[in-house]
């Protein structure tokens, strides 16, 4: 195991613990350890244990040191399993819901017997909650709020998390010697930021091992549904899984079907009509004429050929149009002239600005995490740590912020890294709009992005002014996450995004695509608009750790999603361009 990942095992004893009532030293010891491994390089940890030093790391007891070299060892923890058993899984549920953490949840078990979801909304019907102290009649509001939200939000999964049950899956099916053509459609496939299943086509003509292989994947919980050209699954976590078997010369029309969307498709369809054609999932053939759709596809000299789906879009007078795009919302019309922009891609980007160090909130070292940028080939990384008044993330003080500052410049004039460091701050907006620290505090660092942070509930006019007053501070280089949203989990505060933009592009400040898959934020649906009106975006994968950096990819899906080219993207520029952009705004 990780440093890493023994933190964050830890950190759930810590909260199991606290679960149980246990005394809050013992669970502190835990939450301590977890950050004292945060602190660690990865290497470090590997020779503490192999040397049996573990318990000279303060914050770090022979106990626990005991505990944390079984992880390391065996991926596994004797204790933290006995821990889990103990505990009604209902109480750890409780924790899914919007502010409830484990002190309430317990006091709610202890006082009014509360176990899981279902007997928290029936105390909160019957007004018990309310009356509870330190609960209150708003408190239980917001608790019935976030469980009706939370029943719809459990009905559809991040798509990073969908993506990475659907590529093993993708993977298998294109190595089973029957399959000849193998893709993952629907929402997956058009980059949506949240998904409700997974779909995956498959081209083959023996169908039954096919299907066998599917429906025994390790992670299946449930077989829904299984037949000779069809099979659904239900996962461990929800996720349910569908599988389609066609015949190879019909796959294209298929695949774009179950790519959709449902709006992509009916204009399609109008389209096809128009031209005395019928499109559907087995070909596109003649409208007039008897036998359904189906019929007429299996008639293979009615059926229109198509190897590929730029073949499909071809015989109906359209260039080819990325998955991301088909929502109707202009793509045929621009398919149809030729005007379909060259998305930005993955390979595009050279580096990232808004990332995190354990010098705040993030979960491993400056140098880890330029190591992680060299590894990925970018040419640069910003370091953009939590602000003073963000004490929660344990944002910086002046004096840290200057301290880390000095760190990173060492870094780079040694050129251990093929990777530079650009020093920057992600700093607090204020609730009246203003910054976090003084000017000069902002004028030491390379590039400074600004957030909100706290007062969330604030009036659309009150939090439209306060982010565009940040926004006109000559120091300010880019807005990160515009609304706050988090995904599945958190609405978005009120703002008016539209006085934002053109508050942004009138000031030269970058709103960023905040690539974390809880997040990607500002939301596909604007950047159109916004970057023809001459809005620059930056793609930020607001990493917390060095894995976080790969979350650039669920940006570039929403980027893509939003007709970026990599020429509205400043992370597409070299070091260069990216070293003159910051000059210009000085």
């Amino acid at each position: 195991m990780t440093k890493n990942e023994i933190a964050d095992r830890l950190n759930e004893i810590g909260v199991l613990l606290e679960l149980k009532g246990e005394n809050p030293f013992k669970i502190r010891a835990y939450q301590s350890g977890a950050r004292a491994l945060e602190a660690m390089e990865e290497d470090e940890l590997a020779r503490l244990i192999a040397a049996e030093e573990l318990d000279s790391v303060k914050g770090i007891g022979a106990a626990l040191a005991q505990k944390i070299t079984e992880l390391h060892t065996t991926g596994k923890l004797e204790f933290l399993e006995k821990l889990r058993a103990s505990i009604e899984p209902g109480l750890v549920e409780l924790l899914d819901i919007p502010g409830m953490g484990p002190k309430k949840v317990r006091a709610l078990h202890d006082k009014l017997g509360v176990t899981d979801i279902a007997g928290l909304t029936k105390a909160c019907e019957e007004n018990r909650v309310a009356e509870l102290d330190g609960f209150g009649a708003k408190s239980q509001e917001k608790i019935l709020a976030g469980i009706k939200h939370r029943e719809a939000y459990g009905k559809r999964h991040l798509w990073w998390e969908a993506n990475e049950v659907a590529q093993p899956i993708l993977a298998g099916l294109r190595g089973l010697p029957q399959v000849e053509r193998a893709e993952a459609a629907g929402s997956l496939r058009r980059g949506m930021e949240t998904i409700g299943d997974l779909d995956f086509l498959v081209a083959a003509a023996e169908h039954a091992p096919v299907v066998e292989w599917f429906v025994t994947q390790p992670g299946v919980h449930e077989v829904t549904a299984q037949g000779e050209t069809k099979a659904s699954v239900r996962f461990t976590g929800g996720l349910q899984a569908d599988l389609r078997i066609v015949p190879a010369d019909q796959f294209v029309f298929a695949l774009h079907h179950f790519t959709g969307s449902k709006d992509h498709n009916v204009a399609m369809r109008q389209r096809a009509l128009a031209r005395g054609l019928s499109l559907s999932e087995w070909g596109l053939v003649p409208a007039e004429g008897e036998g359904t759709a189906k019929e007429k596809a299996e008639n293979k000299a009615l059926r229109t050929p198509a190897e590929t789906e730029a073949d499909l879009f071809k015989a109906l007078g359209l260039h080819f149009i990325p998955p991301e795009l088909r929502e109707n919302l202009g793509d045929i019309e621009a398919a149809e002239q030729g005007a379909l922009p060259e998305l930005v891609r993955l390979s595009d980007l050279r580096g990232a600005f808004h990332n995190h160090t354990n010098a705040s909130d993030g979960r491993n070292t400056l140098v880890e995490m330029t190591a992680a940028a060299d590894e990925l080939g970018w040419e640069f990384l910003g370091i953009a740590d939590h602000s003073k008044s963000s004490f929660q993330a344990n944002g910086l003080s002046e004096e840290r912020l200057a301290a880390q500052v000095a760190a990173i410049q060492k870094y780079n004039a040694a050129r251990k890294f093929r990777t530079h460091v650009f020093t920057g701050v992600e700093c607090d907006i204020l609730s009246d709009g203003r910054l976090d620290y003084a000017d000069d505090v902002l004028a030491s660092l390379d590039y400074v992005v600004v957030s909100v942070h706290n007062a969330m509930t604030q009036d659309e006019a009150t939090m439209t002014k306060r982010i565009i007053r940040a926004i006109e501070h000559p120091h300010v280089t880019m807005l990160g996450h515009l609304t706050g949203r988090l995904l599945l989990r958190r609405e978005a505060y009120a703002v008016n995004a539209a006085k934002v933009i053109e508050a942004a592009i009138a000031n030269r400040v970058i709103i960023e695509l905040n690539a974390s898959p809880w997040r990607l934020d500002m939301d596909w649906r604007l950047w159109s608009k916004a970057a023809d009106k001459g809005l620059m975006c930056a793609i930020n994968p607001d990493a917390h750790e060095t894995d976080g950096l790969r979350h650039v990819a669920a940006g570039v899906n929403s980027a893509r999603k939003g007709w970026l080219t990599k020429e509205s993207v400043l992370n597409c520029r070299d070091l260069a361009g990216v070293r003159r952009w910051f000059a210009e705004r000085k």
